[in-house]
Parts: structure tokens; C-alpha cells; sequence
């Protein structure tokens, strides 16, 4: 048990230096999650239907979790605000 809580998590500094961060409220495993499926920056995001964007994650990743949605839904409505 107390090695199992010495194991720091992993950070992922190419999601926590990704420009999706700059969303306010942004889930650092969101931002993950959309760089895994090849968007790189929030105008990228304009238009796009949250739910698409977590179906095409999941074809690579099944295991993402349902909370992420949330956070895609934030981002695509950030990226819609900035037009």
C-alpha cells in the first residue's frame, strides 16, 4: 500500500503546454485527449460537435472516460466565442 502511494502520476507537459490549457477550466486530460486525435490549436476546434471529437478518441483510446465530454464541450464553445 505505501508503494502504491509513492508512485507519482506521469505529467504530461506536451497537454499542459498545449494551447488548449489557455481555456479557462480546460482538464489537462482533455487537452490529451484532443491532441490524440491530431488537434493542435483551438480554432481547430470552430464548429466541431463534442461528442464526434470524443467518438473519434475513443476509436484509438475505448477507455476514456464520460466526464472528458464535458471538457471538449468547453473548448469547442471557447473556440466558437474567439470567431
Amino acid at each position: 500500500n505505501k508503494m502504491v502511494r509513492e508512485r507519482k502520476k506521469k505529467t504530461d507537459y506536451g497537454a499542459l503546454n498545449s494551447p488548449f490549457m489557455r481555456i479557462p477550466r480546460m482538464d489537462v486530460r482533455a487537452a490529451r485527449v484532443l491532441l490524440d486525435i491530431g488537434v493542435r490549436e483551438i480554432y481547430e476546434l470552430r464548429g466541431r460537435d463534442p461528442e464526434s471529437l470524443l467518438a473519434d478518441a475513443r476509436k484509438k483510446r475505448p477507455t476514456i472516460p464520460d466526464d472528458i465530454l464535458k471538457f471538449l464541450k468547453i473548448a469547442v464553445d471557447f473556440a466558437d466565442a474567439q470567431e
